[in-house]
């Protein structure tokens, strides 16, 4: 298995088999057990009705009965059922039956990519992709997101700041082709 977190040049491929890489040591199709705890500071599943949270503020979860649920409860429901497990170190596992089938880095990570600087030199480095979305704001082009199919990728640039602001692999909305 290519871990990307040691070879992110391997996010430039066109086309990469998922069954080959994995992130920090997770492989698509493991069980989301295997996500390390300690790292997990914030998980969203059916569980959860109500979610209240943000920059600064400790994540609060309340279930259909106004329960208020432990971060803990919700990753056991998480790892045995669907949702996300959102990790400290930017790193997210999407999780569908109790197995991580798509994964996404964003912040630090990117910055791998910080010497891509226009769209034009994202595209010759990623190369084309099967699907552009572009996504505007009051008629401002905010971001564009580029889908190949080939190795279900998703590559976001930042039209406002001129950056790779995330990318995922797996079963995300977009990534598998029409």
């Amino acid at each position: 298995m290519i871990d990307i977190l040691d070879d992110l040049d391997v996010l430039l491929r066109p086309c990469v088999d998922l069954a080959t890489v994995g992130m920090g040591g997770i492989a698509l199709g493991s069980p989301a057990a295997g996500v390390p705890r300690r790292s997990i500071v914030q998980a969203q599943s059916s569980l959860v009705v109500r979610h209240r949270g943000g920059t600064a503020v400790e994540s609060e979860y309340f279930d259909a009965e106004e329960r208020r649920l432990t971060l803990d409860e919700v990753v056991d429901h998480t790892v045995r059922s669907d949702g996300f497990l959102y990790c400290a170190d930017k790193l997210t596992y999407k999780v569908r039956g109790g197995t991580v089938v798509g994964f996404a880095l964003y912040c630090p990570h990117l910055s791998h990519f910080a010497h891509l600087t226009s769209y034009e030199e994202l595209l010759a480095a990623f190369g084309r992709p099967d699907r552009v979305r572009e996504n505007e704001t009051y008629g401002e082009l905010t971001n564009r997101g580029l889908y190949y199919w080939g190795s279900r990728k998703h590559v976001q640039w930042d039209a406002w700041d001129h950056r790779v602001s995330l990318i995922n692999m797996g079963e995300f909305e977009g990534n598998e082709g029409p």
